[in-house]
């Protein structure tokens, strides 16, 4: 079983048996790897109030001409706190915070906050990170990254767990040093992002949940699968998949998909079968981006909300 208690976002995101959308940011269509992020709390609140469950935020740390994506420019926390203030129901996800670039008590200390400043909506994606120039910047091994992932993993789940009753003056009792503040509702939620150098037997151990790269439903159900297994294995009932899908949703409903870079061009009613696809082998959670939208941004997202999100709505909490 798992007893970790977890806020409103993961609440609102991961059933058994139930799939929701979220979006990841920047929320425009660009082809250079620098977006301009105009419109982005407009567009933000046009996502929430059309009902998806929650939004991504990218941790892209330098611009790599040979990656060609710098994210949503902006660095991940500050922007994660700019959206806990500007929002109010929908969950915020990284997808994903490289761990072994930066010292865990920072990442812990920057998702317990904003953890706090959202009333627990904060879900963490977390990765190993594939970039080896960033960890020339930083001055961190590459080749050991697998190791100080997990450390990572273990510390930051230790530091943010809030015991029961717990209030932030007991730390002066504890007579030790503590990392304030902990975990809104008592545990962060942590996914870990494609393999990140790790066994799968690890990851259904130690993680909260699996987000995978996308594929076809009949290929993604034996992964889906292969997952739920571990997890049995490792004495949990269940955790959540997720996983990320690039669109360009036509003005015809009805387009036959085509594949594109991650993922498909097609109509809103190909889109909805695809999901309901996803859903049938246990995905739980699809993270939707709109970099490659041949159509003006606001009428896709204005779309999606009111033919396809519907169909996949958020969980009440």
């Amino acid at each position: 079983m798992n007893n970790r208690n977890f806020g409103t976002g993961y609440h609102s995101v991961f059933k058994k048996g139930h799939l929701t959308l979220g979006i990841g940011y920047p929320l425009e269509a660009y082809e250079s790897p620098i977006p301009l992020m105009k419109d982005q709390l407009a567009l933000g609140r046009q996502v929430e109030d059309g009902g998806f469950s929650a939004v991504w935020v990218r941790d892209v740390p330098l611009l790599d001409p040979s990656f060609g994506d710098a994210g949503q420019i902006f660095d991940t926390w500050s922007w994660m706190g700019y959206l806990a203030a500007t929002t109010t129901s929908i969950a915020l996800c990284t997808g994903s915070v490289i761990l072994p670039l930066r010292h865990p008590v920072d990442t812990a200390k920057a998702a317990a906050s904003v953890d706090h400043l959202s009333d627990g909506r904060v879900i963490l994606g977390v990765a190993s990170g594939d970039r080896p120039v960033e960890y020339s910047v930083y001055q961190q091994p590459f080749d050991s990254r697998d190791e100080a992932f997990r450390n990572a993993v273990g510390f930051i789940q230790h530091n943010t767990h809030r015991p029961e009753n717990w209030d932030d003056q007991q730390a002066l009792l504890t007579r030790q040093v503590e990392l304030l503040p902990k975990s809104y509702h008592g545990d962060m939620p942590l996914l870990v992002t494609g393999n990140s150098r790790q066994s799968l037997d690890w990851i259904a151990a130690n993680g909260d949940g699996w987000l995978m790269y996308p594929r076809p439903p009949e290929v993604q159900q034996a992964v889906v699968e292969n997952w739920q297994s571990h997890v049995t294995a490792a004495g949990f009932d269940w955790k959540p998949f997720s996983q990320s899908l690039y669109i360009d949703l036509t003005e015809d409903p009805d387009t036959e998909p085509t594949k594109i870079h991650l993922g498909y061009r097609l109509g809103r009613n190909r889109l909805i079968e695809h999901l309901a696809a996803l859903r049938d082998i246990g995905v739980s959670h699809v993270a939707l981006n709109i970099r490659f939208a041949s159509r003006p941004v606001a009428d896709v997202i204005g779309e999606l909300c009111e033919y396809v999100v519907p169909e996949f709505p958020k969980l009440h909490t």
